[in-house]
């Protein structure tokens, strides 16, 4: 073994590349099972990606055969149920796992500078895997899946000037049909390979910054250890739990999150009484809904999703740890929670009776603690600086402009060597 690694390593740093990036990878001492979401995020990939794989292969991505090639695979294909359960049972927990991570990182703060970055590469995985779930939930052909993408794909015709064009070209025809189910097909299959490259950009960024921490700054050299083998251990108990959650609903729960429409085939001339996404978008759609024109809700939708990019300049506290050691932004964060929860419940639901003015108002509150963020991080900032920061919080700040004086002082001098080199 030892011979077959020395050969490689003079043809490529496989052992360089393994101690830089990931055994020797300096990780800030103090991480917190929460930490753990990222890795689990990247698991659920392979096994979304592997499960994918064979179930292409006896699929058949045409109206006419969709339908009864899935009951194929469930009832014929040794083994088909448990992958088949296992793709559908992983797509909720990918966003399930996705959602915590995106949810430990506003609760401490990880996006600021100088994460921006690798908050952003973040956020265009979540566009990614939004954009794959929603193809994927066509293919099964079944009546929720048929009208789910008639409806959303018919959102499109809201864009001024082009929408109508852009629905018949997402569609590939005028109406949701063999031509949709099989550009959905080559675009499900696809996405996930580059959600692969995005992953390798979004860790690129990580290994860049270094991994965040509770503390809220770049902790020192002295406190850092190797990623393995202390957070490997760490990962792999965290994997355990995961796998044990994850399995009960595989074997013995697996239609829990598939609508019960979805095993009657696709009726272009039946209409399910009630039409709602996978749980994972129910939060957007009822923001969609709380809007009466059609343009605005499409559009506040969007924005719902792409408002997180915005993060690291709303948040204006130069307060490290996030909700930590800031009691109102700890709030917001439990209100932004509760509201999310209550949208959630609200697209889930007809939009009737009580509901109505709950979503709205619920639409309203999302928003509006964007909106507020700004003047209340300042704000919050001078009133814990007027009332005494603990000890603790002045030393990480202290601590924070110390390093950052570093930073500079080391980017100085490496212009000057490359100025003198010139």
């Amino acid at each position: 073994m030892k011979k077959v690694v020395s050969w490689i390593d003079q043809r490529f740093p496989l052992t360089a590349f393994v101690k830089h990036e990931l055994t020797e990878y300096p990780t800030p001492r103090n991480l917190s099972y929460w930490w753990n979401f990222g890795s689990l995020a990247g698991v659920v990939l392979v096994i979304q990606i592997i499960t994918g794989i064979f179930l292409a292969m006896h699929y058949k991505a045409d109206a006419g055969m969709a339908f009864d090639s899935v009951e194929h695979i469930m009832r014929n294909v040794n083994y088909g149920w448990l992958i088949r359960f296992m793709h559908s049972t992983g797509a909720t927990a990918f966003f399930a796992v996705i959602f915590i991570h995106m949810a430990r990182t506003l609760y401490y703060g990880s996006y600021r500078a100088p994460r921006e970055l690798m908050w952003w590469t973040g956020q265009m995985l979540l566009l990614l895997l939004m954009a794959t779930a929603f193809m994927g939930y066509l293919l099964p052909w079944g009546q929720m899946s048929y009208w789910g993408a008639q409806v959303i794909t018919s959102l499109f015709g809201a864009v001024p000037f082009l929408g109508d064009e852009l629905v018949t070209w997402l569609r590939g025809d005028f109406t949701v049909g063999d031509a949709t189910l099989t550009r959905f097909f080559a675009l499900h299959y696809l996405l996930p390979f580059i959600i692969v490259g995005a992953v390798l950009i979004h860790l690129v960024a990580l290994h860049q910054v270094r991994s965040s921490n509770p503390s809220g700054i770049s902790l020192a050299d002295k406190d850092n250890i190797p990623f393995h083998p202390y957070f490997t251990v760490k990962d792999l108990f965290g994997l355990c739990v995961f796998l044990v959650v994850y399995s009960y609903f595989v074997f013995y729960n697996p239609n829990l999150f598939i609508e019960a429409d979805n095993y009657i085939p696709a009726n272009p001339l039946q209409t399910p009484t009630h039409i709602v996404p996978e749980w994972y978008f129910l939060p957007f759609y009822a923001i969609l809904r709380a809007v009466p024109d059609l343009l605005g809700g499409v559009i506040a939708m969007a924005i719902s999703v792409m408002i997180f990019a915005a993060m690291p300049y709303l948040d204006r506290s130069k307060i490290p740890g996030g909700a930590r050691y800031r009691p109102f932004y700890r709030i917001m964060f439990y209100v932004f929670v509760f509201i999310v929860i209550v949208l959630g419940y609200v697209g889930a639901n007809p939009p009737e009776g009580y509901l109505v003015p709950i979503g709205q108002i619920a639409t309203f509150l999302y928003f509006g603690l964007f909106v507020l963020l700004p003047f209340g991080s300042k704000w919050e900032e001078k009133w814990l600086r007027e009332r005494g920061l603990p000890a603790e919080v002045e030393n990480l700040i202290l601590e924070e402009e110390k390093q950052k004086r570093e930073r500079e002082h080391k980017k100085e001098m490496r212009i000057k060597g490359s100025s003198n080199n010139d």
